[in-house]
């Protein structure tokens, strides 16, 4: 697995839509749980390594990501072997 857990500047520049990947968690079938950032990330001008942005997961499961939690989310699939190149499946 080379997928790399989000960087703090990373989460600041998230936009609404974006993808993000569950690194160590799955659903019952195996594949990689995705949750999608549902709003606009709160920054604060006095706490520079403080960070919120929504993030939801399905119908009803809705959660904040927050600067204590980044290593748990990536922005690549884990499944995927990425390279230089390109993808490899």
């Amino acid at each position: 697995m080379n997928a790399k857990p989000i960087t703090l500047e990373e989460a600041k520049n998230l936009k609404h839509g974006t993808i993000l990947f569950m690194l160590h968690t799955r659903n019952s079938n195996g594949e990689v749980i995705r949750w999608r950032v549902n709003g606009k990330v709160k920054l604060w001008k006095r706490s520079p390594k403080k960070v919120h942005v929504p993030i939801k997961h399905g119908l009803y499961v809705h959660a904040y990501l927050h600067e204590r939690n980044l290593d748990l989310f990536t922005l690549m699939d884990p499944d995927i072997n990425w390279n230089w190149n390109g993808v490899i499946k």
